[in-house]
Order: structure tokens, then C-alpha cells, then sequence
């Protein structure tokens, strides 16, 4: 069941405006720090693939203030958008549901015309009755204006509709990362580590800027990097600045975070050989599965960073932020196939 409690914000976030003053209870947490058997450097991981089932992974967190706000204000249906694998969709739908309204999302497919299956995440937002609007990709590029017009639509009628924007990645999406944030700092000062840089998948934006600028206002020793999954580090620099300032910060992203970006690959959601493999081999010695989609890349993109002795990390303790996106590895079933084929049992 769908519950609220009350929110307290950080002493180091009392600064900021639009502070959050409910949230619903939706993750799990706190999710699991823990020690990351690898032998490319003393690493850790932080587990928000641990977050919960149908609403596991970092877009939870997100969630929680995202649809408290969309339920006091009256709403009934909620929209947004996302990739035909979005982790955010099928955890918003879930989500949605739950809190008794009815999740309409937006997909941007190659060929909407054609059945995308019921592989992965498309099998939950199914399961719970999510509304599918199949679009184009050059048609997802003027998704906010997409969603708007529905948005009216769905008011003629006399629904009352909740726009969320891709990934949950606005200021009060951003409040479940600065206190995810929080969480962790406790974590590590209690378990006396020496972290110096965190690592994390980077899709929209929203994840990382709560996580930097809770970092920085915290005065945190700990740096955030965020690999690029999809774009430019330039166009997060630019939106993870927007999501600041909405927050009511003066600070710049590129002075509270470090954007790496050329580990896209073959593009969002695509990927290589060698990705997979990488998924495989961290799966079958660690017991950690990463996601094609955003850890897998993110992961990828750490350890070469490692292996070039890049300056940009600073020779302590690591730490990367699982993020969840399991569900994302069934749409790679038949690429796997071929992955695997040497470790089949016969």
C-alpha cells in the first residue's frame, strides 16, 4: 500500500527551495553498501538495483516525490516517457497503479506500427495495465510537447493528468537522489571508508545532480562521475545545470561533478559484444548483474578509465552506484546467445 511520511531534508539542503514536504514510501532502503570483489581496484558498490521488484532501481527513489506531489494536488493519471525498455516507464506504471492512478506512456520505438512483444519491461508495464503509446524517434525528440497535448486531451475529459519528464530528471525528482545522497554519506562515515570518487550511470540527468550537489553542499570528499549512456558530456553539463539552478543553487554542474561520455557504444540501448560479455564475466565472478542499457556501459567506462590511469579519479576507494535495470537483459536475449554459446551447459 501506498503510504506518505513526513520528510526531513538534510541540515547541508536547508538552503534550497522547493525542499520537498512529504514523500512516498516506495523504495526500500536503505539499499546495501558493500565491499565489490573485483580485481581491478578496491572498489565498492552501492546496491539501488536493491531497491524493491516491480519499483527497483534508482528510479524510485525518484518516484517517491514525483507522484506524493501528483496525489495532493488531485491528479488521477500520470504520463511520461521513455525508451520501448525504459526502467523509469515500467517503475512509474507500477508505481502509478499502486498510488490508484492510471500510468499512460509514451515509447519511442523504431517501428511503432509493429507488436514491440512483451519482452522485459514491456511485460510488467502490460502486466499493470499501463496505456502504450508507441512513437517514432524523431517524434520522441518533442516528447514534452507530445506529452502536453495528451495531457489536454485527457483534462477535456475531465481527468486530472501528472506530467513526469524522462527519467523523473527535474528539481523534485532530483530531491530522491540528494537524499539518497545522505544515505550513503552516513554509510560510509560509519563504515570508516576512505571513498574518493562515485560512479554512475548518466541517462537524463536527475540521478547525478542530486547525488553532486548533495556531495557538494555536504562538503563530501567524494567526487561524482557520471558516464554517458546516450549523449554529449555537454548536454548534461547544460541540464544537470538547469535541474541546479531549479533547486535554487548557484553552483555549476561542471564544478560539482565530472561528465564522462564515450562509452554510448553503438548507441542507448544498443550494444556490443564486448558489452555483453562484460555483463557475463562481472555476473559469473562477482554475483553482481549490471543492465545493458546504463550499468553495463557505466561499469564498462570505469574500468577503462582504470586501466588508463586517468587522472580524473584520485587513487582511494571507489565507489559504483548500481542503478538497477535487470529487466533490460531479456531484450538482449538472442545477442547473449551468441555471448554465451561457449558456456552453455551441454
Amino acid at each position: 500500500m501506498i503510504t506518505f511520511e513526513q520528510y526531513a531534508a538534510p541540515e547541508w539542503a536547508a538552503g534550497l527551495s522547493s525542499a520537498p514536504e512529504r514523500v512516498m514510501r516506495l523504495a526500500m532502503r536503505p539499499t546495501p553498501l558493500e565491499k565489490w570483489k573485483l580485481p581491478a581496484a578496491d572498489i565498492w558498490i552501492k546496491r539501488d538495483d536493491l531497491t524493491g521488484c516491480a519499483l527497483s532501481g534508482n528510479k524510485v527513489r525518484k518516484l517517491e516525490f514525483l507522484l506524493a506531489e501528483a496525489l495532493s494536488t488531485g491528479c488521477d493519471t500520470v504520463i511520461t516517457c521513455g525508451g520501448i525498455q525504459s526502467n523509469h516507464c515500467r517503475a512509474t506504471a507500477a508505481a502509478a497503479v499502486a498510488a490508484g492512478m492510471t500510468p499512460h506512456l509514451f515509447l519511442s520505438t523504431d517501428c511503432p506500427s509493429a507488436d514491440p512483444g512483451l519482452e522485459g519491461n514491456l511485460l510488467l508495464d502490460r502486466l499493470v495495465g499501463a496505456e502504450i503509446h508507441l512513437i517514432t524517434p524523431e517524434e520522441y525528440l518533442r516528447r514534452d510537447d507530445v506529452m502536453r497535448e495528451l495531457a489536454e486531451t485527457l483534462r477535456s475529459a475531465g481527468h486530472r493528468p501528472y506530467i513526469i519528464p524522462e527519467g523523473g530528471s527535474n528539481a523534485l525528482g532530483a530531491w530522491g537522489y540528494l537524499d539518497a545522497w545522505e544515505e550513503m554519506r552516513l554509510q560510509i562515515e560509519g563504515a570508516h571508508l576512505e571513498i574518493t570518487d562515485a560512479v554512475v550511470a548518466c541517462g537524463s540527468g536527475g540521478t547525478a545532480a542530486g547525488l553532486a550537489l548533495g556531495a557538494a553542499l555536504s562538503e563530501s570528499p567524494v567526487r561524482i562521475h557520471a558516464v554517458s549512456v546516450n549523449r554529449v558530456a555537454q548536454y548534461f553539463y547544460t541540464a544537470i545545470g538547469g535541474i541546479l539552478k531549479d533547486l535554487g543553487s548557484s553552483q555549476k554542474a561542471e564544478d560539482v561533478m565530472d561528465v564522462i561520455d564515450g562509452y554510448v557504444g553503438e548507441g542507448y540501448a544498443r550494444s556490443t559484444d564486448d558489452e555483453l560479455r562484460l555483463i557475463a564475466e562481472t555476473a559469473s565472478s562477482t554475483g553482481i548483474i549490471l543492465d545493458p542499457v546504463y550499468t553495463g556501459k557505466a561499469f564498462r567506462g570505469m574500468l577503462t578509465e582504470l586501466e588508463k590511469k586517468s587522472s580524473r579519479f584520485r587513487g582511494g576507494k571507489l565507489l559504483f552506484i548500481h542503478t538497477g535495470g535487470m529487466l533490460g537483459l531479456y531484450e538482449k536475449i538472442p545477442q547473449f546467445s551468441e555471448v554465451l554459446a561457449g558456456r552453455r551447459s551441454v
